[in-house]
């Protein structure tokens, strides 16, 4: 709004968007040292990334969609899909997918979401 009020629809969406950044961060805190053999049988490590994923695409499948239309260079589909490939393991995730999730797709999103600004929580 122009007055400088956040609607609270609009503090919503941002909290989302707040949760996505910080489980990517999580992601690659969870995952920092290791290469792909050691992340596959770390156990602990392996199961908390998987989850983190999971709400990542949790918390994108609660953004409205005029919102994931202001920012189309988040991939909004592929976050989601992601997330039901993870929770529904029958649909086949395999290693080094999930490896390539890691490395590439989680930075990469996290530079997007960071770029967006004004997702501390405190806002």
């Amino acid at each position: 709004m122009s007055n400088g009020i956040v609607s609270v629809s609009e503090r919503e969406w941002r909290l989302y968007l707040a949760d996505m950044l910080q489980f990517a961060q999580h992601v690659l805190q969870y995952t920092e040292g290791l290469d792909q053999s050691r992340f596959v049988v770390s156990g602990l490590n392996y199961d908390a990334t998987l989850r983190k994923l999971e709400l990542i695409g949790e918390a994108a499948n609660q953004v409205p969609d005029d919102v994931r239309k202001t920012f189309p260079q988040i991939p909004w589909r592929q976050v989601i899909a992601t997330r039901n490939r993870v929770a529904h393991g029958y649909l086949g995730l395999d290693n080094d997918t999930l490896w390539s999730i890691i490395q590439d797709d989680v930075p990469e999103l996290i530079r997007h979401l960071e770029a967006i600004g004004g997702l501390d929580r405190d806002s």
